[in-house]
């Protein structure tokens, strides 16, 4: 690719981390005050108390909003459009630390808009509650002579204090449009939050997205399932197409329009919670290349330090603990931003999971993360997310852990202290209070397609081509894949999929994990079952 117009020369930035490229660019930059965050349309942070009688703050725990974005030229004056001829689009919605009292709605304008706001209410037609929109502009410079300057803006509005089990309506408009009138009335959307106590219910989750006809046709079937909430482990939209997390990738910023467009139709009612992957380390942003992360999404701000990894961070629902990890910090395979936690995620990691295992309440943990534990696939496995964290889930005892990276549907046996700890074939229990933990490869969301290793075929419901081993590898800390022969891979299937999890709560609690094609046919189902 062309090298940037402004940037690190490419002799340095193939022997530079990330965190050493961004010391560079602020040390170069320094004089020219760039781009902190011009909030050019106005708008401050809109937290407000719901019909609860709370006024809790869109940064939760009194934390300040962050200010995300470093950029190397001053971004132009905003285009100035009558407001009536703007429309919102790109509606997604996230939970904050609390499911069941806590939502975060966040959209996107062509242009800047005056007074951007979100209206909310218990009916479609009394949408009597009026929040005022935090703007987080985000300005991306000419990275090649083929690419143009980009502007986009994205808002958020917080809605603290609702009440549990409540669904709830709302419209994001501005200046010039108002969700309230009658001729918009077609653009409300909605939301459930919740519930007070655990119940039934579903959630879905996969990795490794992007933009395709493959990727839409996932959102449909996933919106059938009625989720409660969706994750994705990472590898959203692929505006970085390289991956390294270097500022030398090839890097389009207008992707991110057309996947929150292709992802609004789940989004907009269903919690669609991220977490980052390597071709989520977008360089052109500070801090560690999440500046853009940052703009664009409203996660829980309750991980270790939400301004500089947004996608570490944890909520309960119902009786699950869920936990958002960066696996970049640990990767061997990728180690554009390795270490630049210094440890503090993995701190945070044992202290999150220690918490949630002695909540009476959470039957069930699952951890979610981009690079694979365990996976056979083009990829293999990243030694360094086991260095680092495989300890702590036996420890705490996890119970499921999601993972992309693979762009195929992998499932291992239950696994304890690096062997199978129990076989677990198409439809069986297990017990990770006895067997281990199941890993789960979600990675066939919808971009292109990964193989196993030559000569290993797929094995899934209804077509078992059960292997007694395969060899594969894992990275090791010197960048280096190191072969070895392993028993746990159970199912593999090359085709664009997703996980539903059923999660039943009360006496016997369990996890239904079903992995569906995009035909909507089922490739494996298992439970999850905790002794007592």
């Amino acid at each position: 690719m062309d090298t940037p117009n402004v940037g690190i020369p490419e002799r340095l930035a193939a022997g530079m981390s990330m965190p050493e490229q961004h010391e560079y660019l602020r040390r170069k930059f320094s004089r020219r005050k760039v781009l902190a965050s011009s909030f050019a349309t106005a708008g401050t942070v809109g937290g407000i108390g719901l019909l609860a009688g709370s006024s809790g703050s869109a940064h939760g725990e009194g934390a300040p909003a962050s200010s995300p974005l470093t950029a190397t030229s001053a971004p132009p004056a905003p285009v100035k459009v009558d407001g009536k001829l703007v429309a919102p689009f790109a509606r997604h919605l996230a939970f904050g630390a609390d499911p069941k009292t806590q939502m975060r709605v966040s959209w996107q304008v062509p242009f800047a808009v005056k007074s951007p706001y979100l209206r909310v209410g218990l009916q479609p037609w009394e949408l009597s509650r009026k929040i005022e929109a935090e703007v987080r502009d985000l300005h991306t410079p000419s990275l090649s002579k083929k690419l143009p300057k980009v502007e986009q803006y994205y808002l958020h509005a917080a809605l603290d204090g609702l009440r549990p089990g409540t669904t709830y309506y709302y419209g994001v408009g501005h200046d010039g449009f108002d969700p309230a009138s009658p001729e918009r009335m077609a653009t409300i959307g909605s939301f459930r939050t919740a519930p007070a106590t655990p119940e039934k219910f579903v959630f879905t989750a996969f990795g490794d997205q992007g933009v395709s006809y493959d990727a839409l046709a996932n959102d449909q079937l996933i919106l059938g399932q009625n989720p409660s909430f969706h994750l994705h482990a990472g590898d959203i939209c692929y505006a970085d197409s390289t991956g390294h997390g270097k500022e030398s990738d090839t890097y389009d910023a207008r992707v991110w329009d057309t996947f929150l467009a292709q992802t609004e139709s789940v989004a907009k009612s269903v919690p669609w919670m991220v977490t980052t992957g390597n071709h989520d380390m977008e360089a052109w942003y500070s801090p560690n290349g999440y500046g853009g992360q940052s703009a664009r999404w409203s996660l829980p701000e309750n991980g270790f330090d939400p301004s500089g990894a947004p996608g570490v961070y944890s909520f309960t629902y119902g009786n699950v603990g869920v936990v958002a990890l960066d696996a970049n910090d640990v990767s061997y395979e990728i180690p554009a931003n390795k270490g630049y936690t210094d440890g503090k995620q993995s701190a945070w990691l044992d202290k999150r999971l220690g918490e949630l295992r002695a909540d009476d309440t959470i039957d069930f943990i699952v951890v979610f993360f981009h690079h694979c534990m365990y996976s056979t696939a083009t990829h293999g496995s990243d030694g360094g997310v086991r260095d680092a964290w495989l300890e702590l889930f036996t420890k705490h005892q996890v119970d499921l852990v999601v993972n992309g990276h693979n762009h195929v549907y992998e499932r291992t046996d239950a696994v304890k202290g690096g062997e199978v700890g129990k076989p677990v074939p198409v439809g069986a229990s297990t017990d990770p209070t006895r067997d281990g933990i199941v890993y789960v490869t979600a990675g066939g969301a919808g971009k292109d397609l990964y193989d196993f290793p030559a000569g290993v075929k797929d094995s899934y419901e209804g077509n078992v081509e059960d292997r007694d081993s395969i060899l594969s590898f894992h990275w090791t800390k010197a960048r280096l894949p190191d072969p070895d022969r392993v028993e746990w891979s159970r199912v593999r299937y090359t085709g664009f999929s997703f996980l539903a999890v059923e999660v039943t709560a009360g006496a016997h609690p369990k996890l239904t994990v079903s992995a569906l094609a995009e035909n909507g046919e089922r490739v494996d189902h298992f439970e999850v079952v905790r002794g007592k």
